[in-house]
């Protein structure tokens, strides 16, 4: 009998080291989620942040690249005729 008890406290012990475990590994694991969302977020905002700083560079090249009055100008005009190009073809397209 005495066997029998020493066996069963050992068990019970054992089954509460795997409780604890497990208590850990949840603990953990809810953890790990939170990281990973917060994580997901953060690339996320940086991808957007990226978008549009993308967006501001190609803006300031453009402003750059036409540069003084005249240049801008000059750019009007080839816009203007470029769109009365587009205009042409898709006229003809609607034939």
């Amino acid at each position: 009998m005495a066997e029998t008890s020493v066996l069963l406290a050992g068990i019970e012990y054992k089954i509460r080291k795997l409780i604890d475990a497990n208590t850990r590994m949840t603990e953990r694991l809810a953890d790990l989620e939170r990281e990973n969302h917060d994580l997901r977020q953060k690339v996320l905002n940086l991808v957007e942040s990226n978008t549009e700083l993308t967006d501001h560079l190609n803006k300031k090249i453009i402003v750059n690249a036409l540069g003084d009055g005249q240049e801008i100008e000059e750019g009007r005009k080839l816009i203007k005729a470029l769109l009365r190009e587009i205009d042409q073809c898709v006229a003809l397209l609607n034939k």
